[in-house]
């Protein structure tokens, strides 16, 4: 009778847990819509938590619901950006660091790859170059990496205070969780994949400060023969 007892409570105890952790999945999708779509941000910290404790579950829920898992990483870089946005700013540009993919970069790219990551030749082939250039006038240090174990030599080399990384939304949200004591900025890709991939610069130098709005345009691609210069911002 006691042994019934017993697995009568702990099976209303799972039963709770259950139904507890799928409303907590549910409202964080259902939050996490509302900023993407609204632009309005709902207890963020609630968000975080659930995204950061149950990232895995949290994609396979979504799916199950008939959702892109792909929007959890989405909500986490979302709400990341909304809350270091003012931290962001206050930091000295020289404390900052920008961290680039190595995918913008030209097919044709020369570029050597180095313990700190790639060196830009500054040959003008691909966006990576007037972004680069844009960062070190304004005091920003930048790397251009090819991986995560690149980003984890950053983090024992260098002393700074905050991020502005660009790359997918998957690995930039992860980025954004293993880097959260610091103050992070993430410009998804428009165009991801291992080459040929695309960015919006103007959001990029938008994060740096370099210009105040985002002008209407479509995002620059690394993999044709255009040349890049300012000017071409």
């Amino acid at each position: 009778m006691a042994f019934y007892e017993f697995y009568q409570i702990f099976g209303q105890i799972v039963f709770v847990l259950v139904l507890t952790m799928l409303t907590l999945l549910s409202v964080t999708l259902i939050l996490g819509k509302l900023l993407i779509k609204e632009d309005k941000l709902v207890f963020p910290r609630l968000l975080l938590f659930t995204i950061d404790m149950f990232y895995g579950l949290f994609k396979k829920f979504s799916e199950n619901v008939g959702v892109d898992a792909k929007i959890v990483d989405q909500i986490g870089v979302e709400v990341r950006n909304k809350v270091n946005e003012k931290f962001f700013k206050k930091i000295e540009s020289q404390d900052k660091i920008l961290v680039l993919p190595h995918c913008l970069r030209h097919a044709d790219c020369e570029a050597k790859l180095e313990a700190s990551g790639l060196v830009c030749k500054d040959c003008n082939r691909c966006v990576i170059g007037v972004l680069k250039n844009k960062a070190e006038d304004k005091g920003f240090k930048v790397f251009i990496i090819p991986g995560s174990t690149f980003l984890k030599k950053i983090l024992e080399k260098n002393n700074f205070k905050a991020v502005l990384g660009v790359a997918c939304y998957q690995d930039l949200n992860l980025a954004m969780m293993k880097l959260s004591k610091f103050s992070c900025q993430g410009v998804p890709l428009l165009k991801d994949g291992c080459i040929n991939t695309k960015v919006d610069p103007r959001a990029v130098l938008e994060k740096m400060g370099e210009i105040q709005e985002s002008e209407n345009g479509h995002g620059i691609s690394s993999c044709n023969n255009e040349s890049y210069s300012p000017k071409t911002l």
